[in-house]
């Protein structure tokens, strides 16, 4: 009995993304090889790639939706942006502590908070997958108008800027320079993913899994899918509102346009292209395509976005589970040949 347990668990793993174990090894020495990334690169890419990394927590964020509950959402940049605009708030204040640690708490707590109230409302009642997208979709345009509407406190369509905070927890810390905040946005980032990770590898990931692959079983079983769901929402809302948070105050600024339709679409090719079926593909993912998407738009400014949206297309076509997918695949074909 229990060999067939475990070897459904291992079927399930394979069939959806990279196993558990592997997976996480792979993650480990991703990150350290970002952590050697300063020794070597030029000032630059020491201040740009902290915001990809936030990028890949925005990614991962939409995955946990997606891949690993089986809801895709548009409203994921409106919660990324709503992070950044609180931390934009918090940093103007005067206060006995760090004000950017204050911006970060309460960047997650008010998007995770607005996505599990959204949530509970549509889920309870008994909104499917298909009307949740178009839902999510108006909340990206709603957020993006009230963030240009209310210009006295966003700055309108100029953005706010949003000076960059400490690493210390005093409100007097210095501000720390490009190559110690990249280190603080990597353990930031790192963190993030071996977090999410431990939660869907337990009971609510693996209830997450089964609400993807027949979500009436479970109902049939006495679960509450509209819980599940509206507190799978809020924790990529928590997430989300990190990441924005985080990227306010390391780009130092934001803009009504992070919450926009247009950024929203591009969180989706991200993930897809990374693959939704892996955390870490959807991170690595949105820091490659983002990388790619600088490079190319600076050599031909007219065309990096048709080039871009080809290379979805392809990815979709070719590879339905992204980049992690034909990493699998291609481990699974090199352990034959070595097996054979």
């Amino acid at each position: 009995m229990n060999s067939t347990v475990e070897s459904t668990r291992a079927r399930s793993r394979r069939r959806f993304g990279i196993d558990t174990v592997t997976e996480t090894g792979v993650a480990a020495l991703f990150f350290a090889l970002l952590a050697v990334v300063p020794l070597f690169a030029d000032d630059y890419m020491i201040y740009i790639l902290p915001q990809y990394m936030l990028y890949g927590v925005l990614a991962m964020s939409l995955a946990l939706l997606w891949g690993f509950t089986g809801i895709v959402s548009f409203g994921q940049a409106a919660l990324f942006a709503i992070g950044g605009y609180v931390m934009g708030l918090c940093m103007g204040l005067t206060l006995p502590i760090n004000p950017g640690y204050v911006g970060i708490v309460a960047g997650a707590a008010f998007s995770g908070a607005l996505a599990g109230i959204i949530g509970y409302f549509l889920f309870s009642a008994g909104v499917r997958s298909t009307h949740f997208v178009l839902i999510t979709l108006a909340l990206a345009i709603i957020t993006q108008q009230i963030a240009v509407s209310q210009s006295w406190l966003t700055g309108g369509w100029n953005g706010m800027f949003v000076a960059r905070m400490s690493v210390s927890p005093g409100a007097q810390g210095s501000i720390p320079g490009d190559t110690v905040f990249y280190m603080f946005i990597l353990v930031f980032s790192a963190g993030c993913y071996f977090v999410v990770r431990h939660i869907l590898c337990g009971r609510f990931g693996k209830i997450l899994a089964g609400i993807r692959e027949n979500e009436d079983r479970l109902t049939a079983f006495g679960y509450r899918i509209d819980v599940y769901k509206s507190a799978a929402f809020a924790l990529s809302g928590v997430i989300a509102g990190l990441a924005g948070s985080l990227y306010a105050t390391t780009s130092g600024f934001v803009t009504p346009s992070l919450a926009g339709v247009l950024f929203s679409t591009q969180v989706l090719v991200w993930v897809a292209i990374g693959g939704r079926h892996s955390l870490l593909g959807a991170f690595a993912g949105a820091m490659l395509v983002a990388s790619l998407s600088s490079y190319v738009s600076a050599i031909i400014p007219d065309y990096w976005q048709l080039i871009v949206g080809v290379l979805f297309i392809l990815v979709i076509i070719y590879f339905k589970k992204g980049l992690a997918g034909l990493v699998e695949s291609v481990g699974r074909w090199l352990q034959r040949r070595k097996a054979a």
